[in-house]
Parts: structure tokens; sequence; C-alpha cells
């Protein structure tokens, strides 16, 4: 991994700072496609931070997929939502070398491998 892909669903700024350099998907162009995203993040090996269902659902029917951190919970405030993220992003950060998929709720995260 050598970075994170945030989807256009996810705010440009963090209010907290991963380990990994962040790239926005408005940095790629201006609304680009999931297919356009999804290649992009399996060729320069980084990994998709979203909230749309589309990219993990795509994980069991595309080889070899990108990582994904698919944030399953509503939408919240932005300061929630930064509160949130930035207490579970280094057990997220924990499961991404081994699992390709990380699926993130409001009381749990669940790590999938390929």
């Amino acid at each position: 991994m050598k970075g994170i892909l945030l989807d256009e669903n996810i705010p440009t700024r963090l209010a907290f700072v991963p380990s990994l350099p962040i790239i926005h998907s408005t940095d790629l162009g201006f609304s680009v496609s999931d297919t356009f995203i999804w290649e992009y993040a399996r060729t320069h090996s980084l990994v998709i931070l979203t909230k749309d269902a589309d990219f993990s659902n795509r994980m069991f029917v595309s080889s070899p997929p990108p990582w994904v951190v698919h944030l399953r919970f509503g939408n919240m405030r932005k300061k929630e939502f930064h509160l949130l993220l930035g207490k579970v992003w280094p057990r997220i950060e924990m499961l991404l070398p081994e699992h390709k998929l990380v699926n993130v709720y409001l009381n749990r995260i669940e790590g999938v491998k390929d």
C-alpha cells in the first residue's frame, strides 16, 4: 500500500493524519467514475476509502482487487465523522496489510481476506 484514495463521498480533508499519503478522487479529475477510481487504486497500490457499497461488492468479482475500506455507517455530522474515523483508524491500518476489505461499522470493524 502506497496511499489512501478518498472517494468523492469522503471529505477532502481529514481531521487526523493517516500513516500513508492521501489523494482525493477530485484530484484525479472532475466526477471520475467508480471504474476509474478502482483501476487507479489497483494500479497505484492505493486503498480506497469509501461509503459506496459498489466498491466492496466489486471485490468478489474482480481480481486482483485494490484494498477497500468501506464505511458502513450512515450520515453524521462532520465533527462526529472525523472523531469516529480518527478513533478507529489505527485499527484499520493494522488490518489493511492482511485484509483487502475492511468494513467499518459504528460498533465494530471487520477485516475480510480476499
